[in-house]
């Protein structure tokens, strides 16, 4: 026994030496080895930085894929073949993008010109007006600065342009922001047409042990990241009509832009209702102090209205995500892509949330 046990220690023993001679007996070699790989890493960098307006449109494209696929499956429990609700889809889609081009730029492009133009007289008006002067003078100079300050910022160009652009300045030119929105366009269709195809050429490239347990993780992830992604933009469309509408009512003259605006912001949950509400109650403000508050009453029921009745019904089928989580995203994704990255970050964390708990919750209970 004791023999056995030394043969075997010293087997061990001229193995360690063995790899430990191996090192220090070739270090060049290691050296070498360890140029290429950060030469690498370094060329694969700077290849991505490079190409992140394609990879951008890429992953953009990807997620417009997953948020039409709830539709398309929709259309086949009415009775439609998977070609033919494609192709429903892939039609609805183009003529969503016409309308757009066609019908709400030309205006939104009109109204942003008027609101340019027309803001700094609209503050001068306010300062001028009874109530301003006696909010002022109780906040003791306090609500003309930030009067001003409102004025300057949504009178900067610049402004505007950062709110979608972000770390990466994604659509900072306007010539490149078409041609990327043309791009993000047509892959979108072809994403759409290929997205069954595409999954399954993926789910082969895994090993055949594991590719049952990929395959149903992956299609729960990707159906729930696609019902919350078309469940927000459902919530955030009836936001958008509402907000116009209501602007409209109380006397706002672009209230379009708004309503646009308020689209994309608005499908950031929680605190896109927020923040346009605060934006739509001070240009309300700026036609009188009745329009502010019926906005801000109407803005408050909405929101009452969109947490307990809207949400609960077009997002019962996708992943609940924690309010904290939520904030959280948000705010890194922010940091990362702008309005952008805010926006994908909560779908995104919907599905690293759902493999927690299907996959690794599991797993520790059994160890």
């Amino acid at each position: 026994m004791d023999t056995g046990g030394r043969l075997e220690r010293r087997r061990r023993e001229r193995e360690d030496e063995g790899g430990q001679s191996t090192v220090s007996r070739y270090p060049m070699r290691w050296a070498f080895l360890v140029g290429i790989g950060l030469m690498a890493a370094a060329v694969l960098g700077f290849a991505v930085f490079n190409l992140q307006s394609v990879l951008l449109s890429i992953f953009i494209a990807t997620f417009v894929a997953l948020g039409l696929d709830p539709l398309i499956r929709w259309f086949q429990r009415r009775g439609l073949k998977r070609g033919t609700a494609i192709v429903t889809v892939i039609l609805l889609f183009i003529l969503v993008v016409v309308v757009i081009v066609w019908i709400v730029i030309p205006p939104v492009v009109s109204q942003a010109v008027v609101l340019a133009q027309s803001l700094p007289g609209q503050i001068a008006n306010v300062q001028d007006t009874d109530w301003f002067k006696n909010v002022d003078d109780v906040t003791n100079g306090l609500a003309t600065t930030v009067l001003q300050w409102i004025g300057t910022t949504l009178s900067d160009p610049n402004f505007w342009t950062s709110v979608g652009s972000g770390a990466l300045a994604f659509g900072a030119a306007v010539l490149d922001a078409v041609s990327t929105g043309f791009f993000v366009f047509i892959l979108s269709i072809y994403f759409i047409a290929t997205l069954d195809a595409t999954k399954a050429a993926c789910y082969r490239l895994v090993a055949a042990s594991h590719r049952d347990n990929v395959i149903g993780y992956s299609e729960r992830i990707m159906a729930s990241v696609g019902h919350y992604l078309s469940g927000m933009v459902v919530l955030a469309f009836c936001n958008a009509v509402y907000s116009t509408i209501l602007l409209y009512a109380v006397g706002v003259k672009y209230a379009l832009i708004i309503g646009v605006v308020a689209l994309f912001i608005t499908l950031i949950p929680l605190i896109g209702t927020i923040i346009t509400t605060v934006v739509m109650t001070i240009v309300a403000l700026l036609v009188s102090p009745t329009a502010g508050i019926i906005v801000l009453i109407a803005m408050l029921i909405y929101m009452q209205v969109e947490a307990y009745i809207l949400t609960p019904r077009v997002m019962s089928k996708a992943v609940q995500v924690p309010g904290s989580l939520v904030l959280i995203s948000a705010l890194a994704g922010g940091t990362l892509l702008g309005l952008l990255g805010a926006l994908v970050a909560i779908p995104i964390s919907a599905g690293i949330l759902l493999i927690i708990k299907e996959v690794v919750v599991p797993r520790q209970a059994k160890a």
